[in-house]
């Protein structure tokens, strides 16, 4: 009788999305932030032995910390754009400065032309910074981004590029591993009475979908948004995950001024809306199964 050989399934990879820093505009820590946390944007995606991290707020530096235990570390940087609550992290990211960790950094270059790593390295040049980037040890290699381009990383992850405010030439990114997509659109502006076309094609059929809960663009103390109104932001951003198709949705880029208090009522308050939406917290972690 012939034999009939079995082969085991490879088990699956892991995708892993962490958030590091949750706030908009300006890092609050202080009590009335403890369990949303006050750091500027930073999100870790983990796909099997892929990193990848999605803007460089002051998350960035505790997730510096924490990979301190790992390294040496190999890792893809992207940024939305260049506003000071997504790139003040970096010169505080110890990983950098350790020569035996690599780094690849993407962002598109300004209006005018000016390349990503030269933006990203201005804020190091004195009197703002101690120490010029050319202190950084480790491998850094940059990449300007070009708007529609998709990007081969290991194994089958792609990463694809879409221009989401082109005053800021700010980027959204769709991120996508057999059959499964993470959408990071943390950089649009909140109000408009459409959403952007690029977005609506980034963000279909998502099976998680991050979008900032706040106007990033407007100016501190500009009037926010409410818990229960109907013209309130969040719900346009809710109606937008609901139109596309995304499974589950995140609201992160929280108002410096929203206590941990008033976001669990504005949470409760969008669930209702949408049963697979939840606020952003530092240390969450969500499996993309």
């Amino acid at each position: 009788m012939p034999t009939i050989e079995v082969q085991e399934e490879s088990p699956a990879v892991s995708f892993d999305v962490q958030f590091w820093g949750v706030r908009a505009q300006v890092a609050t820590p202080g009590k009335d932030t403890i369990r949303y946390g006050g750091n500027t944007s930073c999100v870790e995606m983990r796909i099997g032995d892929v990193r990848l991290v999605f803007d460089g707020g002051t998350g960035l530096r505790t997730l510096g910390n924490s990979l301190l235990k790992q390294m040496p570390v190999e890792a893809h940087l992207f940024f939305t754009h260049c506003h000071w609550d997504r790139i003040q992290g970096f010169p505080f990211f110890i990983p950098a400065f350790i020569p035996i960790n690599h780094f690849h950094i993407y962002g598109a270059a300004a209006s005018d032309g000016s390349p990503f790593k030269q933006r990203l390295s201005k804020q190091m040049l004195g009197p703002n910074f101690p120490v010029p980037i050319q202190v950084m040890q480790s491998r850094l290699e940059f990449h300007n981004l070009e708007v529609g381009s998709k990007h081969q990383l290991a194994g089958d992850v792609t990463v694809e590029t879409y221009m989401l405010n082109e005053e800021q030439c700010s980027l959204g990114y769709r991120i996508c591993d057999r059959g499964r997509t993470v959408v990071y659109a943390a950089a649009i502006d909140c109000y408009p009475e459409q959403p952007h076309p690029n977005l609506l094609r980034l963000a279909e059929n998502a099976d998680l979908l991050i979008l900032a809960i706040t106007d990033t663009s407007a100016p501190l103390g500009t009037p926010e948004l409410t818990v229960t109104t109907d013209d309130s932001p969040w719900r346009k951003q809710v109606e937008l995950a609901k139109a596309v198709g995304a499974k589950q949705l995140i609201l992160s880029l929280h108002n410096p001024d929203h206590s941990d208090d008033f976001l669990d009522r504005l949470e409760s308050e969008v669930r209702l809306v949408f049963s697979q939406a939840s606020l952003a917290r530092e240390g969450m972690i969500i499996d993309i199964a």
